[in-house]
């Protein structure tokens, strides 16, 4: 499984779901006694599970990494456990939904974390995934969103796990004698608009100086020569100087929409 840091998960889940919750209709979250979340991180997921389910449901999320558990104890609105998604610590039918979010792009065996959703759940599986090959960039920095796609399509390539899979998680359900499988679409909107958040400037300051790329390093430099990384980034960190440029005339504006599929389905 691939590890990230609590930073980045941060960064990258940003305001998700501040609205948008109606897609998780079919999780049937007010009538649910005992929740998981699988490959929680530092819990954004697992805190709005527990928003949704009932007053009296037990919420309990579970990650291999220890450090990311520590950041998700900081809130208490759920308890932690830590545990492989591939191998969970609990047993048959533990809870009565089992559920994920942005976990099974990062597995290079997805299919085995979904039969071990389905082995602990007595009723509902869920796994919310996006498709990152569906991702629509638009900036008042003209030439941003042609950079984050060549960057995007190089990393696609080039990245040992299928992180497109968010509209094909109904076939891993299938495959795995779920029944009543239904998704529901969810567009994660980041914006960014003057007065800037700290975030906000905290990215364009990485772009800026190369690091954001250089999160994504080992799996571009897979596909690109050292020269076409170099060029890349050098291309990258002066887009992202013109961002920090018109930050400070607070001219700049971005929005980046990712696509997300919320699979939910009933074990029979």
């Amino acid at each position: 499984m691939r590890r990230f840091s609590a930073d980045y998960l941060e960064h990258t889940r940003e305001g998700m779901w501040a609205d948008g919750r109606e897609a998780l209709a079919d999780c049937s979250l007010p009538d649910r006694e005992r929740v998981l979340d699988a490959g929680c991180g530092t819990g954004e997921f697992t805190r709005v599970l527990a928003e949704e389910a009932g007053r009296d449901a037990t919420v309990i999320g579970v990650d291999a990494d220890t450090d990311l558990l520590d950041v998700a104890r900081e809130e208490t609105a759920a308890s932690y456990a830590a545990g492989d998604a591939t191998r969970l610590p609990f047993r048959d039918d533990a809870v009565d939904l089992a559920a994920c979010q942005a976990l099974l792009i990062n597995l290079r065996e997805p299919a085995r974390a979904v039969r071990e959703l389905a082995r602990v759940s007595s009723d509902l599986v869920a796994a919310v995934e996006p498709n990152n090959a569906d991702v629509a960039v638009s900036s008042t920095v003209e030439r941003e969103a042609d950079l984050e796609r060549e960057a995007r399509e190089a990393y696609l390539a080039g990245v040992d796990t299928d992180v497109a899979l968010g509209d094909r998680v109904e076939s891993l359900f299938a495959d795995a004698g779920l029944v009543d499988v239904r998704t529901r679409r969810y567009l994660h909107e980041k914006r960014t608009a003057p007065p800037y958040a700290e975030p906000a400037l905290e990215s364009a300051a990485r772009k800026a100086s190369g690091a954001g790329l250089a999160d994504h390093r080992e799996e571009l430099r897979a596909v690109l020569s050292p020269a076409a990384y170099d060029d890349l980034r050098r291309r990258w960190r002066e887009m992202g100087r013109e961002a920090v440029a018109a930050m400070r005339e607070r001219e700049y504006e971005r929005v980046e929409l990712v696509s997300f599929e919320v699979t939910v389905g009933r074990v029979p």
